[in-house]
């Protein structure tokens, strides 16, 4: 049984914070949780993140983070899950973790028309080369944080302000750039965001 958190739209000093209490505090008993979330607007630099893919951050902060992976973007109109999983406890490996949570976004973009695939040489989702959900994870003590992040319906300008993930040039879109904000049910798509993860978890391991 995983629990879910709506948290709404809150702090990311504040959540990062909470996030490795949460796991430095759990036991093997300890449920697993989903937190559901937005952002203001920061950059997240990754442990091996290199200050040259900081392009041009203006007023927007940038947090120096524990997950692995290079810069990327947050802010309001964009879903993030935080996937606090103990992975000893699941059949899943750190890998197996990762291609389940690609999985569960490209599914859930099918059911809304958008074909999608990842790259096994960048974790992540993309819609024809464009990147339209951005993956990074920390496992401590056996359990992960950190997650994934979807661009729902979003401004998408801060991410021409960084090199995306690490890579130079790199197009980034959301669902609303493809099907238009009016066939974007924000609400919906984080509900089935969650239900997509935790199918995807449940899945006996390949």
């Amino acid at each position: 049984m995983i629990e879910r958190r709506l948290l709404g739209l809150v702090d990311y000093d504040e959540t990062f914070s909470a996030m490795k209490a949460f796991t430095q505090n759990r036991t093997e008993d300890t449920p697993d949780e989903l937190w559901l979330l937005e952002h203001p607007a920061v950059f997240t630099q990754g442990v091996a993140g290199k200050a040259a893919h900081l392009l041009a951050p203006g007023d927007i902060p940038v947090v120096k983070i524990d997950r692995g992976g290079q810069v990327t973007y947050h802010g309001p109109g964009q879903w993030v899950v935080y996937v606090l999983l103990d992975i000893r406890r699941s059949s899943l490996t750190v890998r197996g973790l990762v291609t389940a949570i690609e999985r569960a976004v490209i599914a859930l973009l099918a059911n809304y028309g958008i074909q999608a695939s990842a790259d096994p040489k960048a974790p992540g989702v993309y819609v024809e080369g464009r990147k339209i959900a951005a993956l990074g994870l920390k496992v401590s003590r056996g359990c992960s944080y950190h997650g994934v992040s979807l661009n729902v319906d979003m401004d998408l300008e801060p991410f021409r302000r960084i090199n995306p993930c690490g890579h130079a040039g790199l197009e980034v879109i959301s669902m609303a750039s493809l099907l238009g904000a009016d066939a974007v049910d924000k609400e919906a798509i984080g509900q089935a965001l969650l239900d997509s993860l935790e199918f995807e978890f449940s899945r006996p391991a390949t």
